[in-house]
């Protein structure tokens, strides 16, 4: 049984028409199928999911992102790697299962995956926590990050939660501070770093994944510091306002590229990635393969710099600075006016002349 947003009403009628057409013998009357009708109605089909597809507001992304039917980190990692290895626990407390990593081979090469998975029905969802991270998951990923860096292994997220979990006992056992050890090891790595948001990309929770090299993001998808909801209901009290939110939040993958957010938009097949996986799914690996060829010839020094310096440009691109090529010279000047002020004689010496000047100014 599809699933339909409230926004495709006009696309689950035809569908509906098509599939009785396609099966004539639930129809009184009927004996074969009318192949021309259904060609006909087919390609309204198409134009209707094109039209709607192609004017998506912010909010309609939104659900579109949190599609039940969308596919999650657990199929593409089931789909695009070959012998995947699943790694558990992160040595301190114990295992999360809203977060899949392991080494598994890309294209006969070795890569480490980790994949935030949300699940696919009820008791999926329930056992992987709406792929909603705790603390003990995100050791767990620095623990595997670690050990990629370690034996120069590239690493391959897929980012897909709503956020951290803002549970009790989470942050007893310490999630910001998880979190913010997770974006200071994602940093620090010599590897290659490509994330891919697949669906929604949620505050802190995302982001702790998400401080790669190249950050990729599905057509459809969403990438925001809070859930419109939430921001809705901060900033006006109404939780129903939350088109007005996501407008302001610019969470779609075109806003987020404009920014220099985000890298590289993944085409979505019309109506969504939810329609035909076996499309999206190719158009993920040829983006994968790209990037990765891409940092082929890098060194470790040259991958990190590249990794630091793009974070360093985000909401530079319309400051004073000139030079956004590299930003690592900023610690220079930093360093050199630094060096001016701890010149006590220098400071000493201006302000005897200032005094001087001062006292001249009283007596004539």
């Amino acid at each position: 049984m599809k699933n339909y947003l409230n926004f495709e009403n006009d696309i689950k009628n035809l569908e509906n028409e098509i599939d009785k057409l396609k099966d004539p013998f639930n129809q009184s009357g009927l004996s074969e199928v009318d192949t021309q009708k259904i060609s006909k109605m087919q390609n309204e089909l198409d134009e209707k999911l094109k039209s709607i597809y192609s004017n998506l507001d912010p909010w309609e992304t939104t659900m579109v992102a949190r599609h039940e039917d969308r596919p999650k980190s657990k199929f593409f990692i089931d789909n695009l790697f070959e012998d995947f290895i699943s790694l558990s626990g992160d040595r301190h407390y114990g295992e999360d299962r809203s977060v899949l990593t392991g080494f598994a081979k890309f294209n006969g090469k070795s890569v480490l995956v980790i994949g935030q998975e949300k699940g696919e029905d009820l008791d999926s969802r329930i056992d992987r926590n709406f792929g909603m991270m705790r603390p003990e998951g995100y050791r767990k990923t620095i623990r595997v990050m670690n050990l990629a860096n370690k034996f120069n292994i590239p690493i391959i997220s897929f980012i897909d939660t709503p956020g951290a979990y803002p549970g009790v006992g989470a942050e007893e056992r310490g999630q910001a501070e998880a979190i913010a050890k997770s974006i200071e090891c994602c940093m620090e790595l010599n590897v290659p770093t490509i994330a891919i948001i697949i669906g929604e990309g949620g505050s802190g929770g995302a982001i702790a994944l998400a401080s790669a090299n190249k950050v990729l993001m599905l057509e459809n998808a969403i990438y925001s510091v809070i859930s419109p909801e939430g921001c809705a209901t901060i900033l006006w009290r109404d939780p129903k306002k939350m088109l007005d939110a996501a407008k302001a939040m610019k969470l779609s993958a075109k806003d987020l590229l404009e920014l220099q957010i985000i890298d590289e938009i993944v085409n979505e097949p019309i109506g969504g990635a939810h329609r035909d996986k076996n499309s999206i799914l190719k158009n993920v690996q040829i983006s994968i393969s790209k990037n990765l060829n891409y940092f082929e010839s890098k060194s470790s020094e040259e991958i990190f710099n590249e990794r630091k310096n793009k974070f360093l440009r985000i909401g530079r691109n319309k400051g004073f600075i000139n030079n956004l090529d590299n930003l690592s010279s900023l610690s220079k000047e930093r360093k050199s006016f630094e060096r001016i002020l701890k010149n006590k004689k220098f400071f000493i010496s201006i302000i005897g002349v200032a005094i001087f000047i001062f006292l001249l100014s009283l007596y004539l």
